[in-house]
């Protein structure tokens, strides 16, 4: 497994996790009011529902504890994502976190790493969440690329 420094650094088949997570109401309080989702059900609710661009806070949350140093030599800019929901998701509830660098590949002389979280009820052991992401590795500007 290639963790303990940066996110580029990882390879396919590199895992992380499983990690016990509980999101809190706050969490999804101040998630949703910064990207200005203000209705009941993510802000007025003891227990509001877990928006599904959430997940991307668990990807974050494994670079942060994997790869501490962050991104590498080269921006990381996020590619793609598609987040597939199984089952209610709340704040306050347990749940059991983990994640797979899927594939790494070039395409038009950039590399990009797919990774994939699943986020399941602890209790129930039941598969609530499937996140799939896409990052560019090896993003540089145009200008320096041309000179």
């Amino acid at each position: 497994m290639a963790t303990g420094r940066y996110s580029s650094d990882l390879q396919e088949g590199d895992r992380f996790g499983p990690v016990e997570v509980m999101i809190s109401p706050f969490q999804v309080r101040e998630y949703c009011h910064a990207n200005e989702m203000h209705q009941p059900c993510f802000q007025d609710e003891p227990n509001p529902i877990v928006p599904p661009t959430m997940a991307h806070l668990e990807k974050l949350r494994f670079y942060t504890m994997y790869c501490p140093e962050g991104c590498g030599p080269n921006a990381r800019v996020h590619y793609t994502f598609d987040v597939r929901w199984h089952g209610a998701l709340r704040a306050g509830m347990p749940l059991m976190v983990e994640g797979v660098v899927r594939s790494r590949y070039m395409k038009r002389g950039r590399e990009y790493m797919d990774v994939d979280i699943t986020m399941r009820d602890k209790a129930a052991d039941r598969l609530l969440v499937e996140y799939r992401d896409t990052v560019c590795l090896s993003y540089r500007e145009a200008a320096k690329d041309a000179a």
